[in-house]
């Protein structure tokens, strides 16, 4: 399975918290309580930032070694990797929330005779377009 490693910059904020960027991926940014809140939100970052641009179609820049330019004092480096096609499958299949319009006695007729409403739904779409997963 393929993963992508990249350097992470931790800079100490007040009372033990740290932000967290990437100096190869301008905009990928977090923050952590601790140290290791830190490294778990930056982790969560790198695969949300890296899926973004897959899914856009952006070039994935190759990752550099340390040392970084304008690194302030005090911080610490440290590498982060993903599993971008773990990612892409988390969110892929996370539930996501929308808005259907039923007329009224349809849905008290539903509701009375307990439809789960997001499953046959669900159902109803993937048998439409002739699908069982993307």
């Amino acid at each position: 399975m393929r993963n992508l490693t990249y350097f992470a910059i931790f800079e100490p904020s007040t009372h033990g918290a740290f932000g967290v960027y990437f100096p190869d991926l301008p905009g990928c940014i977090s923050m952590g309580d601790d140290f290791q809140h830190a490294q778990a939100m930056a982790k969560e970052a790198l695969g949300l930032h890296l899926w973004g641009m897959e899914k856009e179609g952006d070039i994935i820049p190759t990752p550099t070694q340390p040392p970084f330019e304008d690194t302030p004092v005090g911080s610490i480096i440290a590498p982060i990797t993903v599993f971008p096609e773990v990612v892409k499958n988390e969110m892929d299949n996370r539930s996501v929330k929308t808005n259907i319009t039923l007329p009224a006695w349809l849905k008290e007729l539903a509701e009375k005779q307990g439809v789960n409403f997001s499953q046959i739904t669900q159902a109803a779409i993937k048998e439409y377009l002739g699908v069982d997963r993307p």
